[in-house]
């Protein structure tokens, strides 16, 4: 079969289908923006790239998005449009609506059956808009919900079939849809993300080696940042450290804004939250890191003795679910996506996210209790296993979607 993948950061979220594919001898093109694919493409063998440029113009007012959506929906359909001069039909489109590169590909490609990565799609109310009374949304910003969405809706409008990562970020968009959602998680590839009772964490920065001897606690996002929690989990350090006099805090993540309102210019809610916390954190015992290369971020969580995992109600993040995967003894937000996977006290523990106290008092139970902290860990390493392994799980039902759509093509 023929394949096109269409991500402005591809691979993205398409990693592991889009090398099955071309190593099993399915033709393969991916479609991105031109700098994203030129920093990748050593490690995409075998999938012909089509980059594209884009420019996103100027970024005020309140449809600055949607219309940017629509300059990069038409650059991708160029891109598209010249594979398709150079001979490509593609059996079946992958593609990601977020950005916009999704809307005009069906008119390049009507044949083809298009399947959108549904990742998530905003309201106003009931997910992350006004989850958190500290950030509160403005209301030009909710208003602009319904704009922010229409990539979203223009794709879907198009598109053959939908797959969702989770059954929660799947019931967040328009119930007339759900019929053509399924949902495929991404895929861990627990061959790769094992436990490992010897691993060494090496503090970047000190003579420090952390291992599974030492008392732990893990927190680790993208970016340090609301929405995944960052101001919660600070908060509760004064509490962890004086019930757990022995435990260091590692805490990693880099200092932009994905999700969350941006703080002042020339400030970070790295910088907010620790002067926030001056006088209250003994820093000798909190390890405050920037991003670091993978296998020292798998290393860190294999000799966490506690890993903390926040997020308002919105996607949830792979970083959780490998550290299941390594057996790490988790404690998660009591949020709907975390409570999709963790069922409390079995394989984790959920905590209220806004109060430091609870948090505080989740972490010091793994960290006191051995034998709960090893059946959490089992627990832990047995679901992602059981729901989210990549290649006997993940992929075998990404890859029957796809059989189903060309048959459904073909009978057409």
């Amino acid at each position: 079969m023929r394949f096109l993948f269409v991500h402005q950061n591809f691979p993205g979220q398409y990693k592991h289908l889009a090398l099955h594919l071309a190593r099993t001898g399915h033709t393969v093109a991916a479609i991105g923006e031109k700098p994203n694919l030129l920093r990748g493409r050593s490690s995409l063998p075998g999938i012909q790239l089509m980059g594209y440029e884009f420019a996103p113009g100027p970024a005020n007012g309140p449809d600055a998005g949607v219309i940017a959506a629509l300059a990069r929906g038409r650059a991708a359909a160029a891109a598209a449009a010249a594979l398709h001069r150079e001979g490509l039909r593609p059996d079946i489109v992958f593609a990601h609506p977020g950005w916009g590169e999704a809307t005009f590909l069906k008119d390049v490609f009507p044949q083809a059956r298009l399947v959108l990565y549904c990742e998530f799609f905003y309201r106003s109310a009931g997910s992350d808009v006004g989850f958190d009374a500290e950030y509160a949304a403005r209301p030009e910003t909710i208003l602009g919900l319904r704009v922010r969405n229409a990539p979203f809706l223009m794709a879907l409008d198009a598109a053959d079939a939908g797959v969702a990562p989770t059954i929660w970020q799947r019931l967040q968009f328009p119930a007339r849809y759900w019929p053509q959602i399924r949902v495929v998680h991404d895929g861990i590839d627990t061959d790769a993300v094992t436990p490992d009772a010897h691993a060494r964490f090496a503090v970047p920065g000190s003579d420090l080696v952390l291992t599974r001897a030492d008392e732990v606690v893990t927190y680790v996002a993208r970016n340090l940042e609301p929405y995944r929690g960052f101001h919660s989990f600070m908060r509760a350090i004064p509490e962890i450290q004086r019930r757990r006099p022995r435990a260091r805090i590692v805490v990693v993540g880099g200092d932009e804004v994905s999700y969350s309102p941006r703080p002042p210019r020339g400030e970070t809610y790295r910088q907010r939250l620790l002067r926030e916390m001056a006088g209250a954190i003994d820093h000798s015992r909190l390890h405050m890191l920037e991003r670091i290369p993978y296998a020292d971020y798998l290393a860190l969580l294999r000799v966490s003795a506690a890993h903390v995992y926040l997020t308002y109600p919105f996607v949830l993040s792979w970083s959780m679910l490998e550290a299941m995967s390594v057996g790490a003894a988790v404690i998660g937000s009591r949020t709907p996506p975390v409570e999709e996977v963790i069922a409390d006290g079995e394989n984790g523990l959920l905590a209220d996210f806004f109060s430091p106290s609870d948090l505080a008092g989740k972490v010091q139970a793994v960290l006191e209790d051995a034998a709960l902290a090893q059946a959490l860990r089992t627990g832990a390493r047995r679901t992602i296993v059981e729901r989210y392994d990549l290649r006997r799980v993940c992929l075998p039902q990404q890859l029957a979607l796809a059989e189903e759509l060309a048959s459904a093509a073909v009978a057409a």
